[in-house]
């Protein structure tokens, strides 16, 4: 049984993932997320102050479309491993797409009464959420392909990781999204990173047999 868990670890993850999303979605659809998403807002809203305004601001920008295009192009030249790049972007832009997939068809209004900032579109799953999970999530997988010391790579997980999860808080507070609109996009992320990497992972085991019998 353990080694079932083990080896079937990740799958069991995405089936939770899907079915949190499958939950949240049956709600809005519903409408039975009001009461949830006020108080989530009302709580996170308690502790604004000028400060803690501008630094979720700043996180947020760290999610925006412009700054990640910058950010992909940067890596490109960063990796020795042009793939890794070019996945990297390849990334971004599905990711992107899928989200404007997925505004469209929910078409849930954004909590306008709630809004520091001014953002438009639909709300419903968080680009931010969706993009910075799915972003900074490869780019987590992909800093584990590289032959960087195994601390340095566990140091760079746990800072994009509490990155990713400051940029949902960060949507949250600024009051351009609903509790459920992140908590949507980081689930539909995470599931679709776990089948992501697993292709990409099968993608460069392929490309590595084929170097090494050339060799």
């Amino acid at each position: 049984m353990k080694q079932f868990i083990k080896k079937y670890s990740k799958w069991l993850i995405f089936a939770v993932l899907v079915f949190i999303f499958s939950l949240i979605t049956r709600e809005l659809l519903q409408k039975k997320l009001t009461g949830f998403d006020t108080m989530i807002y009302n709580f996170i809203n308690g502790f604004e102050n000028q400060i803690l305004t501008v630094i979720f601001k700043f996180l947020s920008f760290l999610s925006s479309g412009l700054f990640l295009i910058i950010l992909s192009i940067i890596l490109f030249f960063v990796f020795k491993n042009k793939k890794y790049g070019l996945l990297s972007l390849c990334n971004l832009i599905f990711i992107v797409i899928l989200n404007q997939i997925l505004k469209l068809f929910f078409s849930r209004p954004r909590p306008f009464e709630w809004m520091m900032i001014e953002e438009t579109g639909y709300s419903f799953p968080s680009g931010h959420a969706m993009v910075s999970a799915a972003f900074y999530g490869m780019l987590i997988y992909l800093i584990w392909q590289t032959k960087l010391k195994d601390k340095y790579k566990k140091m760079w997980t746990i800072g994009l990781a509490i990155l990713i999860f400051l940029i949902g808080l960060s949507r949250i507070y600024l009051g351009v999204h609903y509790a459920s609109d992140i908590i949507a996009g980081f689930t539909l992320s995470l599931s679709y990173l776990i089948i992501t990497t697993a292709l990409v992972s099968y993608y460069l085991k392929c490309h590595r047999n084929v170097k090494n019998g050339k060799n």
